[in-house]
């Protein structure tokens, strides 16, 4: 017979999601670390001309030309000032590398699913399409991000064409 108290820890195990939680403004949010590749210092970045006010530009990576979206622009927070704790956290979001620039990332974290919930269905003002859920883990709560919305498919359509063009000319 299976001691429930052992067959409750499997299951948690299993239901364990590995995060990267970083701050924007006053909030924390969090991405799934599978979608992460790395996080740099901030650089020096390429502003791109017509691009769309939240894509800051773009930076080369050991030869590959990497597009970077200030996430301040892109969830229409007041810009913030960089220090020395902005970081430009790479991920991937379908097949395709992009930066995204944040005030500081804050720590790598294993949050079990049960404590994470939908996100509201509608909040004035907010895009709730963006994020994947809420986590709560003690008196914090950890907005999670859906990182396949955080872009349209015209926006990476375009951001595919320019990183293209340009990794044609490195």
């Amino acid at each position: 017979m299976t001691n429930n108290k052992d067959a409750l820890s499997n299951k948690d195990a299993v239901s364990e999601v590995q995060m990267v939680a970083f701050r924007l403004e006053n909030e924390e949010f969090a991405i799934d670390i599978h979608q992460v590749r790395e996080v740099l210092k901030i650089t020096q970045v390429t502003p791109l001309p017509q691009s769309a006010h939240f894509i800051e530009g773009i930076i080369n990576l050991r030869g590959e030309v990497i597009p970077v979206v200030d996430l301040r622009k892109r969830f229409e927070l007041p810009s913030g000032e960089r220090n020395d704790q902005t970081r430009i956290i790479i991920v991937e979001i379908q097949d395709s590398n992009v930066g995204l620039i944040v005030d500081s990332v804050t720590e790598v974290m294993r949050l079990s699913s049960s404590l994470i919930q939908p996100p509201p269905s509608k909040v004035a003002g907010t895009r709730t399409d963006l994020i994947q859920g809420v986590g709560k883990i003690s008196d914090r709560l950890l907005i999670i991000l859906d990182l396949n919305r955080i872009l349209t498919s015209e926006e990476k359509i375009a951001l595919e064409e320019v990183t293209l063009g340009e990794n044609m000319e490195v």
